[in-house]
């Protein structure tokens, strides 16, 4: 049962919103991730096991030199099996063929681990505002 990994692959919407749902743990949503990706990302990265999307990271911009990991997600039967860092590691490697100098992401306090230890990121001081 081999992974296959995609840069810009083809996005299902319901494929990606049940993902959503599962991996963030909330009602799955009408989102038109097609729609979504093609205005504002710079790529994402599809995992796919016998046909099912498995994995999905999405690679945001700012069009020129700094990109942004967000939604991060892999089902749950796989988490803690390679596939997130896999995603990450694609969309690094794709963010730097892009000519982009930064990849940033933020994250929960429970995923430090993986960010930090097998993702590569380093510890940023940043800053943020609740907008809700």
């Amino acid at each position: 049962m081999a992974i296959t990994y995609e840069w810009r692959g083809d996005v299902d919407n319901a494929a990606v919103n049940a993902l959503h749902a599962e991996a963030f743990d909330h009602a799955q949503l009408p989102i038109d991730w097609r729609t979504q990706l093609h205005g504002h990302s710079l790529g994402w990265v599809c995992a796919h096991r016998e046909g099912r999307l498995v994995g999905f990271v999405n690679v945001a911009w700012d069009g020129g030199v700094h990109a942004f990991v967000l939604d991060t997600m892999v089902t749950s039967d796989l988490r803690k099996s390679g596939v997130g860092t896999e995603l990450v590691a694609i969309a690094a490697r794709e963010a730097r063929d892009a000519d982009c100098e930064w990849l940033h992401v933020d994250f929960d306090d429970h995923l430090r681990s993986f960010y930090f230890d097998a993702c590569g990121f380093t510890p940023t001081d940043a800053g943020l505002i609740a907008l809700r």
